[in-house]
C-alpha cells in the first residue's frame, strides 16, 4: 500500500497547487469534523495511511483523484463536494493559467506522461472532465479504457493512433474525435512526439461513476 501511495503523491509547489491543495485540505477537515470522525475513522475507511491522510488533510501534497474520491466516500460525501466554491468569482465563471491546471496522476503514469484537469466541476453532479493531454515517450503502451460519457479529443500537437472499438484512427493537428467512453479505447501508436490533445469527457445525467481513465492513479 505504502509504494502505492508513493505514486500517487505529487509535493505541492507554490506557485500552482497549493491553493488548490489548502482548499481540498480545509473542505476535508470541515467534513470530517462535522461528522464526528477522526483522523484515524477517514484513513481507514479511505483505506490509506493516517500520515499520508494527515498530510492531505493539511495541504502538504497534491494526491490524484481517485484517492480524493476514496477520501470523499469516507466521508459520505461526493467528490465534487471537495472542489465546490474553489476560485469559485460570482459569476460563476473559472479561470485557469496556462500551465496551472490540475495535475492528475494515474497508475502507472510514467514520466514525459502528464495531464491537466482545466476545470473543477462544482456542482452536485460532474457534468464534463476537460483534460490537456501530454505524451512524451514514444515507447509507452497503454492499457484499454472503458468509462460512462461520451469523449471528445481534438489533436494540438504530434501525430497519433487512436483505437475505438475495433478501429484505429490517425489523428493529427487539428483532428478530432468522438467516442462513447464505454467502448474499449486507448492511445496506439505515438508516431510523432511530442504529442497534446484536449480531451473532454462528457458525463451521462445518469452516470454516477464521476470518473475517467485520466482519473485512475
Amino acid at each position: 500500500m505504502t509504494s502505492d501511495l508513493k505514486k500517487n503523491v505529487v509535493p505541492i509547489t507554490e506557485t500552482e497547487s497549493k491553493p488548490l491543495g489548502k482548499h481540498l485540505g480545509n473542505v476535508i477537515k470541515e467534513v470530517r469534523k462535522q461528522h464526528g470522525l477522526t483522523i484515524a475513522d477517514v484513513a481507514e475507511r479511505a483505506n490509506i495511511s493516517v500520515g499520508m491522510f494527515s498530510k492531505i488533510e493539511n495541504g502538504h501534497v497534491s494526491t490524484s483523484l481517485e484517492t480524493l474520491e476514496q477520501v470523499a466516500n469516507a466521508l459520505g460525501v461526493t467528490l465534487s463536494r471537495l472542489f465546490r466554491d474553489y476560485n469559485a468569482p460570482s459569476g460563476n465563471a473559472q479561470f485557469v493559467k496556462k500551465g496551472h491546471g490540475m495535475e492528475v496522476v494515474r497508475r502507472g503514469t510514467k514520466l514525459g506522461h502528464t495531464y491537466h484537469l482545466l476545470a473543477y466541476d462544482q456542482g452536485p453532479q460532474k457534468t464534463f472532465e476537460p483534460f490537456l493531454i501530454t505524451l512524451e515517450d514514444q515507447a509507452e503502451e497503454f492499457p484499454p479504457f472503458e468509462h460512462g460519457g461520451t469523449e471528445f479529443i481534438h489533436m494540438l500537437e504530434g501525430v497519433l493512433e487512436y483505437k475505438v472499438g475495433l478501429e484505429t484512427f490517425l489523428l493529427e493537428p487539428g483532428d478530432s474525435l468522438t467516442f462513447r467512453g464505454d467502448q474499449p479505447h486507448q492511445p496506439a501508436k505515438l508516431i510523432e512526439v511530442p504529442i497534446r490533445f484536449l480531451a473532454i469527457i462528457h458525463h451521462d445525467p445518469v452516470d454516477h461513476s464521476g470518473g475517467s481513465e485520466w482519473t485512475q492513479s
